[in-house]
Protein backbone atom coordinates (compact mmCIF):
# COMPACT_ATOMS: atom_id res chain seq x y z
CA UNK A 1 0.00 0.00 0.00
CA UNK A 2 1.41 3.32 -0.82
CA UNK A 3 0.71 6.49 0.89
CA UNK A 4 0.82 10.29 -0.01
CA UNK A 5 3.92 10.16 2.40
CA UNK A 6 5.48 7.82 0.39
CA UNK A 7 4.91 9.85 -2.60
CA UNK A 8 6.45 13.04 -0.85
CA UNK A 9 9.05 11.17 -0.21
CA UNK A 10 10.04 9.52 -3.14
CA UNK A 11 9.24 13.09 -5.16
CA UNK A 12 12.11 14.77 -2.31
CA UNK A 13 15.09 12.25 -3.47
CA UNK A 14 15.14 14.70 -6.39
CA UNK A 15 15.43 17.99 -5.44
CA UNK A 16 18.70 19.54 -7.31
CA UNK A 17 18.20 17.60 -10.09
CA UNK A 18 19.01 19.48 -13.17
CA UNK A 19 15.53 20.34 -15.70
CA UNK A 20 15.54 19.85 -18.75
CA UNK A 21 12.37 18.91 -21.23
CA UNK A 22 10.93 15.64 -21.15
CA UNK A 23 13.88 14.33 -19.44
CA UNK A 24 13.25 10.97 -17.94
CA UNK A 25 16.89 10.64 -15.91
CA UNK A 26 16.34 10.17 -12.35
CA UNK A 27 19.39 12.22 -10.45
CA UNK A 28 20.21 13.47 -14.03
CA UNK A 29 18.07 15.66 -15.72
CA UNK A 30 13.52 16.11 -15.37
CA UNK A 31 11.19 18.05 -16.24
CA UNK A 32 7.79 18.60 -14.54
CA UNK A 33 6.44 15.40 -15.80
CA UNK A 34 9.10 13.47 -16.20
CA UNK A 35 9.23 14.30 -11.96
CA UNK A 36 5.74 12.65 -11.58
CA UNK A 37 6.48 10.06 -13.79
CA UNK A 38 10.12 8.78 -12.30
CA UNK A 39 8.06 9.08 -8.94
CA UNK A 40 5.44 6.85 -10.17
CA UNK A 41 7.38 4.21 -11.68
CA UNK A 42 9.85 4.18 -8.59
CA UNK A 43 6.59 2.79 -6.29
CA UNK A 44 5.72 0.69 -8.44
CA UNK A 45 2.34 2.68 -9.53
CA UNK A 46 2.59 2.45 -13.26
CA UNK A 47 4.90 0.32 -15.74
CA UNK A 48 7.71 1.09 -16.61
CA UNK A 49 7.12 2.34 -20.04
CA UNK A 50 4.73 4.30 -18.30
CA UNK A 51 4.90 8.02 -19.89
CA UNK A 52 3.47 11.23 -21.57
CA UNK A 53 5.68 12.56 -24.53
CA UNK A 54 5.49 14.30 -27.67
CA UNK A 55 4.65 17.47 -25.52
CA UNK A 56 5.65 21.06 -26.47
CA UNK A 57 6.96 23.52 -24.37
CA UNK A 58 4.28 25.80 -24.98
CA UNK A 59 1.23 25.13 -23.12
CA UNK A 60 -1.40 23.32 -25.02
CA UNK A 61 -3.35 21.52 -22.35
CA UNK A 62 -1.71 18.17 -22.47
CA UNK A 63 -1.01 17.78 -19.04
CA UNK A 64 -4.50 18.41 -18.14
CA UNK A 65 -5.35 15.79 -20.19
CA UNK A 66 -3.17 13.09 -19.56
CA UNK A 67 -3.75 13.53 -15.68
CA UNK A 68 -7.53 13.05 -16.53
CA UNK A 69 -6.62 10.08 -18.29
CA UNK A 70 -4.60 8.41 -15.56
CA UNK A 71 -5.22 9.86 -12.82
CA UNK A 72 -8.27 10.44 -10.20
CA UNK A 73 -9.33 13.67 -9.46
CA UNK A 74 -9.65 15.36 -6.10
CA UNK A 75 -10.91 18.08 -5.04
CA UNK A 76 -8.55 19.47 -2.57
CA UNK A 77 -4.62 19.00 -2.33
CA UNK A 78 -3.26 16.72 0.17
CA UNK A 79 0.50 15.23 0.30
CA UNK A 80 1.58 13.47 -2.70
CA UNK A 81 -1.22 14.43 -5.14
CA UNK A 82 -0.09 16.13 -8.35
CA UNK A 83 -1.42 19.75 -8.98
CA UNK A 84 -2.14 21.02 -12.93
CA UNK A 85 -1.34 24.63 -12.97
CA UNK A 86 -1.46 27.41 -16.07
CA UNK A 87 0.78 29.68 -15.65
CA UNK A 88 -0.41 31.69 -19.54
CA UNK A 89 -3.17 30.06 -21.87
CA UNK A 90 -3.61 26.72 -20.90
CA UNK A 91 -2.51 24.04 -18.47
CA UNK A 92 1.23 23.59 -18.70
CA UNK A 93 2.97 22.50 -15.61
CA UNK A 94 2.98 19.52 -13.06
CA UNK A 95 4.26 19.30 -9.32
CA UNK A 96 3.62 16.98 -6.35
CA UNK A 97 1.87 18.53 -2.66
CA UNK A 98 4.55 18.19 0.16
CA UNK A 99 4.12 18.88 3.75
CA UNK A 100 5.89 22.58 4.08
CA UNK A 101 8.43 22.14 6.85
CA UNK A 102 6.88 25.28 8.57
CA UNK A 103 3.38 24.58 8.44
CA UNK A 104 0.97 24.27 5.01
CA UNK A 105 1.64 22.87 1.62
CA UNK A 106 4.60 22.97 -0.27
CA UNK A 107 5.15 22.15 -4.29
CA UNK A 108 8.21 20.07 -4.99
CA UNK A 109 8.54 20.66 -8.87
CA UNK A 110 11.22 20.50 -11.88
CA UNK A 111 11.07 24.51 -12.21
CA UNK A 112 12.84 25.47 -15.61
CA UNK A 113 13.26 28.94 -13.96
CA UNK A 114 15.72 27.76 -11.05
CA UNK A 115 17.08 25.17 -13.56
CA UNK A 116 16.58 22.40 -11.09
CA UNK A 117 13.62 20.28 -8.53
CA UNK A 118 12.65 22.63 -6.15
CA UNK A 119 10.49 22.32 -3.18
CA UNK A 120 8.86 25.85 -2.43
CA UNK A 121 5.83 27.22 -0.24
CA UNK A 122 2.63 26.43 -2.38
CA UNK A 123 0.95 29.82 -3.08
CA UNK A 124 -1.03 30.72 -6.36
CA UNK A 125 -0.18 33.89 -7.85
CA UNK A 126 -2.21 36.07 -10.22
CA UNK A 127 -0.45 34.17 -13.22
CA UNK A 128 -0.74 30.61 -11.45
CA UNK A 129 -4.13 29.41 -11.56
CA UNK A 130 -4.36 25.86 -10.31
CA UNK A 131 -6.68 23.85 -12.65
CA UNK A 132 -6.85 20.27 -10.98
CA UNK A 133 -5.28 17.73 -8.44
CA UNK A 134 -5.08 14.58 -8.49
CA UNK A 135 -4.07 11.38 -6.93
CA UNK A 136 -1.40 9.44 -8.62
CA UNK A 137 -3.28 5.12 -9.47
CA UNK A 138 -2.40 2.84 -6.30
CA UNK A 139 -2.12 5.80 -3.97
CA UNK A 140 -4.31 5.79 -0.75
Amino acid sequence: MTTGADVVSAARTHLGTTWMHQARLPGVALDCAGLVIVVARSLGLVAADFDVNGYDRAPDGTMLSWCDQYMTLLVTTEPGAVLVLQKSSEPQHLGIVGDYRHGGDSIIHACSHAGTVIETRLMFARNMVLRGIYRMPGVV
